[in-house]
């Protein structure tokens, strides 16, 4: 038996003041826990609105398994687990893209505009990992590629096609859609701060005394589990009108 106990892998200590490991750690709970919610939920809809939560259950579930490796590589390195994090985005963010499409396939949307925001957040998230890890020393210039694609996102869905069909919906389908959409620009907009806090630029000084990691794992937190809760919320509505 104590052969058996010392042969086991000990468990890294994470200090009392470690933020990082600790948003680490409660971010690998919530979406967690959140995933089980969607996944356990989808069968009290419509068959139209089950697809839509569960891919909100794969968000979070993907994230979940991600956090679970990353706050493991924090509490042993001490170091940013910068691929991890952007194997999980680009798996997870294009998802958060299809989530706009699911919700306004019911009023017309066609898979042209799924496509057109997919490839947008796979630019954004490419580019903005090249001036994380690759040309660190020009991250200014692929965060400027990165951060114009995000605003494309923006334009097409606050003023674009996307928008067009949302407002021609009404109803549920109008609102979950404007909280979609505000959580892209106030809730996606925490990523640039953390890139900043993180990569050398002309705003060094600015972000430098915030903690990159932190401000991520917030971020993560926030617009995962929340997209998520958009579209259980639009599900429910849905269903109790009809």
């Amino acid at each position: 038996m104590e052969s058996l106990i010392t042969s086991l892998p000990m468990v890294a200590k994470i200090a009392t003041n470690d933020y990082v490991g600790f948003t680490f750690f409660v971010g690998c709970m919530a979406m967690m826990a959140a995933a089980a919610f969607f996944f356990l939920s989808m069968n009290s809809f419509d068959k139209k609105w089950r697809t839509s939560i569960l891919v909100s259950g794969l968000i979070t579930f993907i994230a979940a398994v991600h956090y679970w490796y990353m706050r493991d590589y924090w509490a042993v390195n001490g170091e940013s687990p910068t691929f991890f994090r952007y194997v999980d985005w680009i798996l997870t963010v294009p998802l958060m893209c299809v989530e706009f499409y699911l919700i306004l396939k019911v009023a017309g949307a066609k898979k042209s505009l799924m496509w057109k925001l997919i490839l947008l957040s796979v630019v954004m998230l490419v580019t903005g990992y090249l001036g994380e890890t690759v040309y660190r020393d020009q991250a200014q210039i692929w965060g400027l590629i990165s951060g114009i694609a995000y605003f494309v996102i923006v334009y097409e869905i606050w003023l674009g096609g996307a928008n067009k069909i949302a407002r021609e919906a009404g109803g549920a389908v109008l609102s979950a859609h404007r909280m979609l959409c505000w959580f892209v620009l106030v809730g996606w907009a925490i990523y640039p701060i953390g890139y900043m806090a993180g990569t050398p630029g002309w705003y060094d000084g600015i972000f430098s005394g915030l903690s990159m990691d932190v401000v991520y794992n917030i971020g993560d937190a926030i617009n995962k589990i929340g997209f998520g809760l958009v579209v259980y919320n639009l599900a429910v509505t849905a269903t109790s009108n009809e």
